[in-house]
């Protein structure tokens, strides 16, 4: 089970076994806010844990009974939450598909980002996310920096995130730097 050390373990339900010939080659970066634009709640580990409380807020009810997960979440403060080892499967790309291979969750490593496409995320997220990237580099060398992607790269049309407010050109710089 590969868990990352700067993260708290919360282990999700929704995440089952990689397939047996499943080369994990692929790392996609989200973002998510729950309620919508808020930050700092429980909701994104409610609904990862599957105990999302649809009285809390009217959103929840649009999103009741969703089974869904991240490998790991990076809040506004940098603090990590990993949700599903890198080693299984987690449940975060939807129908999608990337350079012809559809199932990207069969392949992937997923991390979100607290956060939406328009807002700027912070400098600790950053920060985490650069390190937590080498982490995974270094345990699955076939991740490339070619093949890291957003969601909206693997499920176009259907997802915007990391959205525009991500910089993509600051986050690839750090990690060159890094690796």
């Amino acid at each position: 089970m590969l868990k990352y050390d700067n993260a708290t373990f919360v282990p999700s339900p929704h995440c089952d076994a990689r397939p047996d010939d499943a080369q994990v080659s692929l790392l996609v970066v989200h973002n998510i806010s729950l309620p919508p634009s808020q930050f700092g709640t429980s909701g994104i580990r409610d609904l990862f844990m599957g105990q999302l409380n649809i009285n809390e807020h009217p959103f929840y009810r649009e999103i009741a009974g969703l089974r869904v997960s991240a490998h790991c979440v990076i809040y506004r403060t940098g603090e990590i939450e990993q949700f599903v080892p890198f080693n299984q499967r987690a449940w975060h790309a939807g129908l999608s598909t990337y350079q012809g291979k559809s199932r990207c969750n069969d392949f992937s490593i997923g991390i979100e980002l607290e956060g939406t496409d328009t807002l700027p995320f912070t400098d600790e997220q950053y920060t985490a996310l650069t390190k937590l990237t080498h982490f995974i580099v270094k345990h699955y060398p076939h991740i490339s920096l070619g093949r890291i992607v957003g969601h909206n790269d693997i499920a176009p049309g259907r997802k915007t995130d990391p959205g525009v407010a991500f910089d993509w050109a600051r986050y690839r710089k750090t990690l060159i730097n890094l690796l």
